[in-house]
């Protein structure tokens, strides 16, 4: 009898010495995490740790990691934007931002993120994104978008970032939402497309929830990676992290949190499921300063919204052959980030010695393009040229937040002077001129200057880049 106490006590104390210590840490975590209860489960059940889990948007979540014990974001890149540097941090899982596209929206093959934009900005693409102002998929699609947009093959600078390149895009925009997937279910017979973390869309297909599984596309110029750092905020619950660490990023963890969340596993030696099995493409670079993400949002907020520009043409006889040829090439050229979009009205104001037509579109689809193409491809070059009255004319013209582009090559010889154009305050509509040929330069800077524009050289640079530059919202 004895002896069977013994034994007893012996293995009662040997299965204490084996249990883990419990210990609760508290965890301020992305929302779309919420998806990991069974994994935790799991996690506290072997190694004795619980994670308190707090969920928000990891925006608004990078502003408030003091207080926690740990932090387990998409990413720690808005963190260290705004000055802090975690003492530890650990990369637990992979997934890109990506676009999930109903099938039949053909966008050919691995399209890139102008070829999306250009079906955007026609109408012919409506997509939902999380609010870049509270999610960090949401920015990440932001800041993949402008990156490509802006062509630099580097990560983003201040100057790099115009509303302009990604309006486009925008224009296609059906709606922001913390919650995407939740807000795709619910308008998915009015929406084409959603972009948001692979793992959203490969989970939102195995939900049961939509009429028609979603393709994943991966642009071919590039995503955005989110890793999903733990990270450590209190140095006094060390240990405990480490032994999370170790348990997320064992073999056995990695394969269960890709099975259950479709995100892929930290280790590329371990095996895929097949739907994770793509290679993902080039990872974009992640912007260094917080002034890029404030532009950011700034223009985001004011992209894919109706405006107009009016463009001033020169169609004088001076204009005769290439340099009218030029012109025309510029505006058919005019695609992808740079495409006029729905919504946006473009004005066309072409002149000689006086105003030769005028046409206004309100822009709703290819059509609509192919009228201004129209009207750009005119052969009626007249004499003289009167370019002050014909700026006088297009600011007439203005309804709202505008933007005048004007292009002439020659000096001014008929109408208005410039000091008589300069007599008369016309409000702050931003006046681009666009010089090239033997076009005064001292004036129309002059031009620009005053009315808070700029002047553009087209001498030195094609008058495609010229009008790409400045079209558009600034």
């Amino acid at each position: 009898m004895r002896a069977a106490v013994a034994v007893l006590v012996l293995l009662m104390a040997a299965c204490t010495a084996s249990t883990p210590e419990p210990v609760r840490l508290t965890v301020l975590a992305s929302s779309e995490l919420a998806d990991l209860g069974p994994v935790l489960a799991d996690l506290k059940r072997d190694t004795g740790v619980e994670l308190a889990m707090e969920y928000k948007g990891t925006i608004e979540a990078s502003g408030q990691a003091g207080g926690y014990d740990l932090t387990w974001l998409s990413t720690n890149r808005f963190l260290e934007l705004r000055g802090g540097e975690p003492p530890l941090s650990a990369t637990t899982m992979l997934s890109p931002v990506v676009l999930g596209v109903k099938p039949g929206k053909q966008l050919g093959e691995r399209p890139t993120w102008a070829d999306i934009a250009d079906r955007a900005a026609l109408g012919e693409l409506r997509f939902g994104m999380a609010d870049p102002r509270v999610s960090g998929g949401g920015l990440a699609a932001l800041i993949g978008v402008a990156t490509a947009a802006a062509g630099t093959g580097s990560a983003l600078r201040t100057e790099d970032v115009s509303c302009d390149r990604i309006q486009g895009f925008l224009a296609g925009r059906a709606f922001d939402s913390p919650d995407v997937t939740g807000e795709f279910v619910r308008r998915q017979s009015e929406v084409d497309a959603i972009v948001a973390h692979e793992s959203e869309v490969l989970a939102l297909n195995a939900s049961g929830k939509l009429s028609q599984p979603l393709e994943v596309v991966y642009p071919r110029d590039g995503i955005v990676l989110s890793d999903y750092p733990l990270t450590l905020i209190r140095p006094d619950k060390r240990a405990a992290y480490d032994r999370v660490v170790g348990w997320v990023r064992s073999p056995g963890a990695q394969r269960s949190i890709m099975e259950r969340t479709w995100r892929r596993p930290v280790d590329p030696a371990l095996q895929r499921a097949e739907k994770l099995a793509l290679p993902m493409g080039n990872a974009l670079y992640f912007p260094d300063s917080q002034e890029v993400i404030d532009r950011l949002l700034a223009f985001y907020d004011r992209a894919g919204t109706g405006r107009q520009v009016v463009f001033v043409l020169d169609y004088s006889t001076s204009m005769r052959g290439e340099r009218v040829s030029r012109l025309r090439e510029a505006f058919a050229a005019l695609n992808g980030f740079d495409r006029f979009h729905v919504g946006e009205t473009v004005t066309i104001v072409r002149f000689a010695g006086r105003v030769l037509e005028e046409r206004s579109v309100t822009v709703s689809g290819r059509g609509d393009l192919d009228a201004l193409l129209a009207v750009v491809a005119s052969d009626d070059l007249q004499d003289h040229t009167a370019i002050w009255s014909a700026v006088d004319h297009a600011l007439r013209l203005v309804r709202g937040e505008a933007t005048v582009v004007l292009m002439t090559d020659g000096e001014n010889n008929a109408g208005l002077t410039a000091n008589e154009f300069f007599r008369v305050g016309r409000g702050e509509v931003p006046v681009y001129p666009i010089r090239f040929g033997e076009a005064d330069p001292a004036d129309l800077d002059r031009l620009a200057q005053a009315s808070g524009g700029r002047l553009v050289d087209a001498t030195a640079k094609s008058l495609l880049e010229a009008v790409r530059e400045i079209r558009g919202c600034r």
